[in-house]
């Protein structure tokens, strides 16, 4: 290929086959199209395959809590729409929790500020783009680069910019307000305040010395209110945890041989016309050269010589090597949230780190063991991994952009029927780049979280929180910085290199072109992306083809069924980065506005069903803190629309006082988002995340305010009747931060006579009438909420230690029963070599006419279970087989 080809392949055909292709009509109906073509085809494909597939598609129908299950719906293929359209958010609220409603909260958000954005920038803006006098083609005639910089049009850009940058202000801080209050009251629920980690606070970083000794922990917490219940210190021992995990390894070995025994034995009596012949027991060697012993017999004797250990353990447990942490467990709530933002020591690191709201299973227990200086370095040294992941993955994402551009392509032999075929080119400029970067940072997670955990972060759901800001600063400089407005500042940078004269003319047109490759990014999302996210394309293979291949015990098959959990870390900072491009280009390019609406809208609706019936959120209970780093996420975005107004205005500047007038305005409205941002950081963010001395007070003189379905975040009308002020404090909550009062009383008053207002509304809570107080009456009316010692100490001590310390020193072995008469023979056998510390459960499991084991989801395991000697010896006496 000679130089002149090149040279013409660079500067653009003349059919635009292979041009710039950052502005081509046809690559974004190219683009537009197969992604909605694609799209509607996976969306068929799982409205054919829900009803199909229950264990993938509606698992919350029946592999949770009876109470926190959802509906089953029809078989209709588009009847999970307005069923899950139709469930009210105050149930959303009662099923999954508060952090699964401010999730769905942010992303309806969003929908609805693009959605008015959209609707307010394609009527005001469009129009006069489109009649600009610059001369633009193609897309680039929808943008602002075609308005000419004398034009007074201008105007009309910055004044709906303007009350557009208000309006979402408003609203985030709408928002924060009414999760201050849904905080507060999810924070003194009866159902948070039962659990005893809402009193406890998880101390890090605590010296030797002090660790020996619980007393004097006590001692410095004592003084704060209501004074300590319990101190735990950290223990661990590396023999107990070896010998609890042989234990459970061969427990599950133990379960899966006489599963499989029992399966045998079914099939073995159910032939018809033969004799029934019991197999043989499978034999084990008992080591890599041992001699070939009964299975049954040698994996009983093991787990009982595992459980004497595990006991005798229990014993001696107050000998464990002690690390440098401890949980402290106050008489109230406030205490702990109080120990959480107090300074404890005045030396250097020495119990820095209180974190509140603790869950033993969410407790990394090896981190716990760090020294605060061995945990500080290892900070530093994961921050610089964190800044030499950033610097490797900058020059990949922009080689993969580069190499995936047809221009560049087009020049190799291997590629060189891209050039004169319009569609493929159109189609490949489209969909490759935006793909093979989503590829190259969706392992990208995987590698923060490594480092994250290498740096002694003490909880799951703390490595989870700070993911969230770590993979949006990737998103943001990789996806959007890198990939999208790279390629605009590079091209700018060439063509001015000759002509430095013509770098502000260059700036209004390449800026405003680069809107395309955020419609081509956000394309892929809304419609591959959200596709992908309902159809559960590898969960389908995972959660219905793997268990039928590998789930062969009950015990699999319950686990199999298992809702999956959502990946908060993950999912959000996506949605956010959508949200900054959204935003940035909102006035530059109104188009784009339309297209990241479509997407929250999808999203929105798919997220209600995959919360209603699919995702779990079991061990992801942090009270919506998620939701306020999302906040601050946002603002991102508002900056970098501010910050491009500027920009653009400058850019079209020129010498008279209206240009001046122009860039003057353009610099308020950026210090009004400074202004904002700081008032957020200064109200509301220290209300967040702890409990508020006020709110505390309030539930303790009140206490009725803690068995509230909702909280009261409006005052009481005067005159008003109880269904309507619930009906005004419900539509606070969920519109409030969109709309004035005003609005949202006439939007009441013109629905009051619907019914499905008052079954969206919580239950009627009576009117609490604060009693006259005297000195002589106080002791009764407030609550008292000290907690009483007894005989609970020893047993949470044991809930809140190391799983190796929780450990039962017994063995529950869930199996079917196979031929009753052989096998509850063969179960006294193996009852009897493991010497009283196993039970075999055969409840709740069946083997089917096909020979398949099947478990009852129904059936509650741990009620079946024995947790000590005593309760396995009981649980066979009381045994019919």
């Amino acid at each position: 290929m000679s130089t002149t080809d090149i040279a013409s392949i660079w500067a653009g055909d003349d059919d635009g086959s292979v041009g710039d292709s950052s502005n081509s009509v046809t690559t974004f109906l190219a683009s537009l199209i197969i992604n909605i073509s694609i799209a509607l085809l996976i969306f068929l494909a799982f409205c054919i395959l829900r009803p199909r597939f229950r264990r993938v598609y509606a698992p919350r129908t029946y592999a949770i809590e009876r109470e926190r299950r959802s509906q089953k719906i029809g078989d209709g293929l588009f009847a999970w729409i307005p069923a899950v359209l139709r469930v009210p958010d105050s149930d959303i609220l009662r099923r999954s929790g508060l952090d699964t409603y401010m999730f769905l909260r942010l992303v309806r958000l969003m929908f609805i500020i693009f959605s008015v954005i959209a609707f307010v920038t394609c009527s005001a803006l469009l129009p006069i783009n489109i009649l600009g006098t610059q001369g633009q083609l193609g897309l680039a005639q929808l943008s602002m680069g075609n308005v000419a910089p004398s034009s007074r049009l201008l105007w009309v850009h910055i004044l709906v910019f303007a009350a557009l940058v208000v309006w979402v202000l408003w609203s985030l801080v709408g928002e924060l307000r009414t999760y201050t209050h849904l905080r507060m009251w999810w924070l003194t629920t009866a159902q948070h305040l039962d659990r005893a980690n809402a009193n406890m606070v998880l101390v890090t970083g605590v010296p030797p010395k002090l660790a020996q000794d619980e007393a004097r922990l006590a001692e410095i917490f004592d003084i704060l209110p209501g004074g300590v219940r319990q101190v735990i210190v950290s223990k661990q021992s590396d023999e107990l945890a070896r010998t609890v995990e042989k234990r459970n390894r061969l427990a599950k070995q133990l379960e899966g041989l006489l599963t499989a025994y029992a399966v045998k034995c079914t099939q073995l009596s159910d032939r018809p016309g033969k004799t029934y012949v019991a197999p043989r027991h499978p034999r084990i060697r008992t080591g890599a050269w041992g001699k070939r012993v009964d299975a049954f017999e040698y994996l009983a004797s093991e787990i009982a010589m595992c459980n004497h250990f595990i006991a005798q353990s229990t014993k001696t447990r107050g000998e464990f090597p002690r690390q440098g942490a401890a949980l402290v467990l106050f008489n109230q709530q406030i205490a702990a949230h109080l120990a959480a933002q107090a300074v404890v020591d005045y030396k250097p690191l020495s119990m820095g780190r209180v974190a509140t709201n603790v869950d033993p299973d969410d407790v990394i227990w090896s981190s716990l063991g760090m020294s605060a200086w061995n945990r500080r370095l290892r900070g530093y040294a994961s921050f610089a991994l964190t800044a030499a992941l950033l610097v490797f993955l900058t020059p990949a994402v922009a080689f993969v952009t580069a190499l995936v551009q047809v221009k560049n392509l087009a020049v190799l032999s291997s590629f060189g029927w891209l050039r004169g075929h319009k569609w493929a080119f159109a189609l490949f400029a489209g969909l490759v780049p935006a793909a093979l970067v989503a590829v190259l940072m969706a392992v990208l997670p995987a590698v923060l979280r490594l480092l994250l955990r290498l740096e002694g972060t003490a909880t799951r759901s703390e490595i989870e929180l700070r993911l969230m800001h770590r993979l949006f600063f990737f998103n943001v400089w990789n996806i959007y910085v890198i990939t999208i407005l790279a390629s605009s500042a590079v091209a700018i940078t060439a063509q001015a290199v000759g002509n430095p004269g013509e770098l502000v003319e260059l700036i209004q047109k390449r800026v405003p072109e680069s809107a395309t490759n955020i419609l081509s990014y956000v394309l892929l999302l809304a419609f591959m992306g959200a596709a992908k996210e309902i159809l559960q394309g590898v969960p389908l293979a995972l959660r219905y083809i793997v268990p039928r291949l590998f789930a062969k015990t009950p015990r699999a098959l319950f686990r199999a069924e298992t809702p999956a959990a959502f990946d908060w870390a993950g999912s959000i900072p996506q949605h956010t980065l959508v949200f900054v491009m959204g935003v940035s280009y909102s006035f530059l390019a109104p188009v784009v506005n339309c297209f990241v609406a479509v997407y929250f809208g999808l999203f929105y609706l798919i997220y209600r069903y995959q919360f209603l019936y699919v995702y779990s959120d079991r061990h992801w209970r942090q009270g919506g803190l998620s939701f306020p780093k999302a906040v601050k996420q946002m603002l991102v975005g508002v900056y970098m629309a501010d910050i491009y107004l500027v920009l653009m205005m400058v850019a079209k500047f020129e010498v008279s006082a209206n240009a001046i007038l122009r860039i003057v305005v353009a610099v308020a409205v950026l210090l009004a988002t400074v202004a904002v941002h700081w008032y957020i950081d200064d109200v509301y963010m220290p209300a967040i995340k702890y409990l508020p001395l006020k709110r505390a007070a309030d539930v303790e003189r009140a206490p009725h305010l803690a068995s509230e379905e909702i909280p009261d975040i409006v005052e009481r009308a005067e005159g008003s009747s109880a269904d309507e002020h619930r009906r005004r404090n419900w539509a606070a909550i969920k519109y409030g931060s969109l709309a004035p009062s005003f609005l949202l009383r006439l939007g009441l008053w013109a629905t009051k006579t619907r019914e499905k207002d008052l079954e969206e509304a919580p239950t009627a809570i009576p009117p609490y009438v604060a009693p006259q107080l005297t000195s002589g009456s106080l002791a009764v009316v407030r609550r008292d909420s000290r907690l009483t010692l007894g005989e609970e100490a020893a047993d949470l001590e044991r809930a809140f230690s190391c799983p190796a310390i929780r450990a039962r020193p017994v063995c529950n072995l869930w199996v079917p029963l196979g031929n009753p008469t052989l096998f509850a023979r063969l179960l006294w056998e193996v009852e009897y070599y493991g010497q009283g510390t196993i039970l075999v459960i055969t409840e709740g499991v069946l083997i089917n006419e096909r020979g398949k084991v099947c478990a009852d989801f129904d059936f509650a395991l741990k009620d079946a279970e024995a947790v000590d000697k005593d309760g396995v010896a009981a649980a066979q006496r009381n045994r019919t087989l």
